[in-house]
């Protein structure tokens, strides 16, 4: 007897943030293709759950690949608005060659301290990354968690 299928992933919302950030920095030519970094200097994001400002001195390290392909891998932290402090590790794949809409998507790592955003911790999170330039030095991330 064949075994049923199983789920399909859905999404559920779970914040949007505006993360402020520096100029792009060169960091040089390495194997893989050039380095960049960009420094994260605040914002703010909000969700259904938890809201709450994004703190200074994280960073997003970026590769421009050889094939057009860029990888960014930021990490910074996030305060919410009842004093927990979240980890972001958010990894994001952009590609602008070959489609009529950039294409900006990420797999979120958040780590939040045991108590009310433990949530965090026990699920896969997916994003998507908008640059809100030449408006405002920022990105707006949206972010989803798989249900």
């Amino acid at each position: 007897m064949p075994l049923p299928p199983p789920p399909t992933p859905e999404v559920r919302f779970a914040y949007e943030a505006l993360v402020d950030i520096g100029e792009r920095q060169s960091l040089g030519h390495g194997p893989l293709g050039e380095r960049f970094i960009v420094r994260i200097l605040g914002g703010h994001f909000e969700g259904p759950r938890l809201r709450g400002t994004v703190l200074p001195g994280g960073a997003d390290r970026q590769l421009l690949r050889p094939d057009g392909i860029k990888q960014l891998d930021a990490l910074y932290e996030m305060l919410t608005d009842d004093g927990a402090v979240i980890t972001v590790r958010n990894r994001v794949l952009i590609d602008e060659a070959d489609t009529p809409e950039r294409y900006a998507r990420s797999v979120l790592q958040l780590t939040a301290p045991a108590g009310t955003h433990n949530w965090l911790n026990r699920r896969v999170f997916v994003g998507t990354l908008h640059s809100l330039r030449p408006a405002r030095a920022a990105v707006c991330i949206r972010v989803y968690e798989l249900v």
